[in-house]
């Protein structure tokens, strides 16, 4: 049966009635509703909800969007993005409040559980661990759409946003990445993003969790050191292109799929604290796992998907409880939030 929560009146962000561009809470809210307007997208072209009968729609028409474009993945036909346009009626607009305001905003769903999407969203929730996302079908889609809404802003780069949800964050770190390294800097947002790692996180007690951490850094370090060899200085210099590029990262501590977000941030600071920062900065653009599997290794120049040196972190502090609702991204859109924000600048 249909959730109720496809319907915006029932669980949009409906008071939100005026958008004040340069508030980053109301950004954020945006931002999260266009992701869920592909969410429900897709519902709708799944259990065939067309006309008025469409829920979608209400996700973007109320905050004055409009659709240029639905991204459809050619392996099973499943609508995977969009490319929306800000189109605000004359009479609304405040020149001050929409001064900050997206042209164009490419958004990207993640996982749908539902039989016609299920099989596709989770093959590529597999690649995405073992960093093969983005010799995908579905990523070179949203790539091409990402270029361009990038070409069709003709230089104005802070107008083009990009935004995503679990996989669909993925995607558009992927897509944000490969314009950073060009040069080209675009506004992301990246809801419940996943970062492959074991959820240390959730370790209760923070001594034991920063042992565990600073520990895994002189092994990430080292294996690094072995592995990379002469290749190290390449990786460090495409790591370090990337720092103009600043996402804006939402988690949730209660998410084991992106809550290690908050101690990959967090643990740089710690590890400069103590004298390890080189050994603390060799750990932050590497992986154990992606080395042993070839990932950034002999100076290709690739760090992991996961791994970026610079972000605003937003963690949502409030109480999550299940799973469903830490990862869900309705939570982004919620205005009693209990939110702790973070700024992180790498080099």
């Amino acid at each position: 049966m249909p959730s109720q929560k496809d319907l915006f009146d029932v669980s949009g962000p409906t008071y939100l009635t005026f958008v004040n561009w340069n508030c980053p809470h109301h950004r954020r809210s945006v931002m999260a509703s266009l992701v869920q307007g592909v969410y429900v997208l897709e519902r709708d072209r799944q259990y065939n909800r067309q006309g008025f009968d469409a829920r979608a729609p209400a996700w973007w028409r109320f905050f004055h969007f409009e659709l240029r474009q639905a991204l459809v993945d050619a392996a099973d036909n499943s609508i995977f993005g969009a490319v929306y346009a800000f189109q605000p009626p004359l009479h609304l607009l405040d020149p001050t409040a929409a001064a900050g305001a997206p042209h164009l905003v490419v958004a990207f769903r993640g996982t749908i559980t539902k039989k016609r999407s299920a099989k596709r969203d989770l093959e590529l929730d597999l690649q995405l661990v073992r960093n093969g996302l983005e010799r995908k079908s579905r990523f070179l889609a949203g790539m091409q759409a990402i270029r361009g809404a990038v070409a069709a802003a003709a230089g104005q780069l802070d107008r083009v946003w990009l935004a995503g949800h679990s996989l669909g964050a993925a995607i558009a770190t992927l897509g944000a990445k490969a314009l950073a390294r060009e040069g080209a800097v675009v506004p992301t947002f990246l809801f419940n993003a996943p970062f492959v790692s074991a959820p240390v996180e959730r370790i209760r007690d923070k001594r034991v969790r920063q042992g565990v951490r600073i520990a895994n850094s002189f092994v990430t370090a080292g294996v690094a050191a072995v592995l990379q060899k002469g290749g190290g200085a390449n990786n460090a210099a495409a790591f370090a292109a990337l720092a103009r590029w600043v996402p804006n990262v939402f988690v949730n501590p209660a998410d084991p799929i992106s809550a290690e977000y908050v101690g990959y941030f967090d643990h740089r600071k710690k590890m400069e604290a103590i004298g390890a920062g080189a050994v603390g900065r060799l750990a932050t653009r590497n992986s154990v796992k992606d080395l042993l599997l070839g990932v950034g290794k002999g100076g290709g120049g690739r760090e992991p998907l996961h791994l970026f040196p610079s972000a605003v972190l937003t963690v949502n502090r409030g109480p999550s409880p299940d799973f469903k609702t830490a990862h869900g991204i309705h939570q982004w859109w919620r205005p009693d939030l209990a939110l702790e924000c973070s700024a992180h600048y790498g080099s």
